[in-house]
């Protein structure tokens, strides 16, 4: 006879911002209250979430992330050790003892139910059913914003700039976005590279939403300020509608903004330079 036990699961969401509720799954939680058994799975690699969250902590999330896995491994051991464990009854109790309730990045969905007899297995399949689902598959390099920065600079060496490129952070009372590649002219002009290079068309749209949210929460800055996007497009043809639909959000941006496809790098380039020229000028 196959022997099914009960369990209870939960997903751990990071929510980048409480505000607008936008979250990506990160972890998966099962317990089985007959077996006194309780296992967590957490990410171990943040590429999903940086995707939509551009300006993640990849350092304190990957802290968040080995924390949460250990308290939950520990939790585990003294499951059937410790008197205080005893009183427990379901896993909402578990899991605020690790994650109390409260308005920060990391929050439980609903409790739900299963049946399994394979406990170990069956969070194996909780995680890639509601974690790693969407994550990148291993495949050829894809091309970053670092990579879009370094060929863009190599562009601009061609050009004779006046002007030297600076962090800017554009800030309003409750949020902020560091450009790391600035100048000012009467206002501040800031660069930012975005690579569509994905290979799953869900990310285009959680990329450029991500971007129209930020910039739009920041469009009130006392910082008077222009953001020049320079865009690369997805590899893969069958990805360019849902590249399209995701330039279609960008240029929703309420701020002073221009869109560049990287092929027109030296065109922004020239831009560039004629305005830090232009400002010289007006200098001397």
């Amino acid at each position: 006879m196959i022997n099914f036990q009960n369990y209870e699961f939960s997903v751990l969401r990071y929510v980048h911002d409480t505000l607008t509720g936008e979250f990506v799954n990160v972890g998966v939680v099962i317990y089985c209250e007959k077996e006194k058994w309780i296992s967590a799975q957490c990410r171990n690699t943040y590429a999903r979430v940086s995707a939509v969250f551009p300006n993640l902590n990849s350092s304190h999330f990957r802290k968040m992330m080995k924390f949460v896995q250990s308290e939950f491994s520990r939790a585990n051991d003294s499951l059937n050790t410790e008197l205080q464990f005893s009183d427990i009854k379901s896993l909402q109790t578990l899991l605020h003892r690790v994650l109390p309730k409260d308005d920060s990045s990391l929050q439980w969905a609903p409790i739900s139910a299963g049946l399994s007899m394979d406990l170990d297995s069956e969070l194996t399949l909780l995680f890639e059913r509601y974690v790693s689902h969407y994550d990148i598959k291993a495949g050829r390099d894809r091309r970053t914003e670092q990579d879009m920065w370094k060929d863009f600079k190599k562009t601009l060496e061609s050009f004779s700039l006046t002007e030297e490129f600076q962090p800017k952070k554009i800030a309003v009372k409750d949020d902020e976005i560091e450009f790391l590649h600035s100048w000012k002219n009467g206002i501040w002009h800031c660069i930012e590279p975005i690579s569509f290079d994905l290979s799953d068309s869900d990310y285009f749209k959680d990329k450029a939403h991500r971007w129209l949210g930020q910039l739009s929460s920041i469009q009130d800055s006392a910082d008077k300020f222009k953001v020049y996007l320079l865009v690369s497009p997805p590899t893969e043809s069958e990805l360019q509608p849902a590249f399209n639909k995701a330039l279609s959000i960008l240029r929703k941006i309420p701020v002073e903004s221009e869109i560049y496809l990287e092929n027109d790098a030296p065109r922004l380039a020239e831009e560039i330079q004629k305005k830090m020229d232009i400002h010289n000028q007006s200098m001397h």
